[in-house]
């Protein structure tokens, strides 16, 4: 088997049909910093379906309040007309955070399931849109809102 400079089998028809890319952001303010990765994977089943899996890795700091993040998640992704496209994303999460609750250090570990069902306006390898986790939990997600923009880009 020959492997391609990616390290993937060249000739596969299966592999020449997989598209990578995924999500990653920074962000600095007063006093805190976060950063998140999500690498992605995903497979063109016909011209309206897409289906694929990701992996992600998130830290976050607030004064002395800080969180980590990792996990998998599978991905589903319907393009019924050219430029909309509807996703379908679960990312099952364990979150350790460590925080004052009344001049009281607290500390937990536990699994964060999240689904998310998005809408975005495709253009090529870009998506823009918004998404929204239906299993939100207000004392246990690791974001503020289940609604959540985004820009997705796959190549």
């Amino acid at each position: 088997m020959c492997l391609n400079a990616q390290g993937i089998p060249s000739g596969s028809p299966f592999w020449s049909k997989v598209r990578f890319g995924g999500a990653i952001g920074l962000g600095f303010g007063n006093n805190s910093f976060n950063f998140i990765a999500s690498p992605a994977a995903i497979y063109p089943v016909n011209p309206y379906v897409a289906l694929g899996t990701n992996v992600s890795f998130s830290y976050a700091k607030f004064g002395e309040d800080r969180f980590t993040a990792y996990g998998a998640g599978a991905l589903a992704y319907f393009t019924p007309v050219r430029g909309l496209q509807l996703s379908s994303e679960f990312e099952q999460l364990r979150v350790h955070r460590r925080f004052q609750f009344n001049a009281v250090p607290v500390e937990e570990d536990y699994w964060l399931p999240m689904l998310f069902l998005g809408i975005g306006y495709n253009s090529g390898p870009v998506t823009f849109g918004i998404r929204y986790d239906i299993l939100y939990d207000e004392d246990k997600s690791i974001y503020a809102d289940p609604w959540i923009p985004f820009i997705r880009v796959f190549f």
